[in-house]
């Protein structure tokens, strides 16, 4: 015993590893990227939302009469509503969607599963900017292919634009149809994962494919379906760009979202400072919507 205390007492020291700075440097970048182009414009935009900042020039500090008179602003609880809507919307069809295309690519019976893959997958490549303006020459009112077809068919024009739920719809279908490849990618890496000992069980107890569905591949995949509702939520309530390309949050303003509400009132109307206000209001919606969401998924992972 004294030797080996001994022998331990006297064995030289490790030399450090040569790669030990490495690590450090890596995450000494990603900090200061991090405080560079997250922490500081929150910290600035924190500020302003105090204040009557216009973008240019001194501004004075206002207290919380930005923030009290948004509370007042029917422009931002109809942008709000709005926003809320779309995302009841668009995240079920998008959940939907993804998981009928991942569950028909990863098929047995499937065929041309890879090109599927591609097919699926290449709508969640293009800018939102020309996703708006292919749905925009499908369903425009004038010009549009759909309308084209129902004349053709001997039908009439529907207002895909001047109608204001029509015109939310053709962006929610636009937007499922851009997230569903990315969508359906993680559903396709969970069901994978499912075993394959579940199905051949539950076929030897004479279950059909729905009773396998609901029973095997639901359950077994809800960490991903929760991850993607979330992920879709946040994405929805901050969605900005399909709605301008495609009709601009119109016909009028009716569709005007909390993001494009924030964009017009700091730069079109230099309300730097109320733009400010509406911004931290948005990011605590989102916070709620995800704490919220963390919570019940913690319940009901501990059933």
């Amino acid at each position: 015993m004294t030797k080996r205390a001994s022998d331990v007492s006297a064995s030289p020291p490790r030399r450090r590893s040569k790669y030990t700075l490495a690590p450090l440097v890596l995450i000494a970048a990603n900090v200061v990227l991090f405080a560079l182009f997250f922490v500081w414009p929150a910290v600035i935009g924190l500020i302003y939302s105090f204040t009557n900042y216009t973008g240019v020039g001194a501004f004075q500090l206002v207290g919380l009469d930005n923030y009290s008179n948004l509370f007042g602003d029917s422009t931002f609880y109809g942008a709000l509503t709005r926003t809320v809507l779309y995302a009841v919307l668009f995240v079920p069809l998008n959940f939907a969607l993804s998981l009928l295309a991942a569950n028909l690519v990863v098929s047995k019976h499937a065929k041309g599963s890879s090109v599927a893959r591609v097919i699926f997958f290449i709508p969640w490549l293009l800018s939102p900017i020309v996703v708006g303006v292919l749905w925009r020459w499908l369903f425009g009112e004038n010009f549009g292919l759909v309308n084209y077809i129902f004349e053709k068919l001997g039908g009439s024009a529907v207002p895909w634009q001047s109608n204001a739920d029509l015109s939310l719809l053709v962006v929610v279908m636009a937007a499922a149809w851009m997230w569903t490849g990315f969508t359906m990618l993680l559903f396709i890496a969970a069901i994978k994962n499912v075993p394959v000992s579940y199905y051949e069980a539950a076929s030897l107890d004479g279950a059909g494919p729905w009773r396998q569905f609901f029973s095997i591949t639901l359950p077994s995949i809800a960490p991903t379906s929760f991850i993607v509702i979330l992920l879709n939520t946040i994405n929805a309530m901050k969605e900005y760009p399909v709605f301008v390309a495609l009709n601009n949050g119109g016909p009028g303003t009716s569709n005007n979202l909390l993001v494009q509400y924030i964009y017009e009132t700091g730069f079109k109307r230099g309300q730097i400072g109320y733009a400010s206000a509406a911004s931290f209001v948005l990011m605590l919606i989102l916070m709620a919507v995800a704490i919220i969401q963390l919570i019940v998924n913690r319940r009901v992972e501990n059933r």
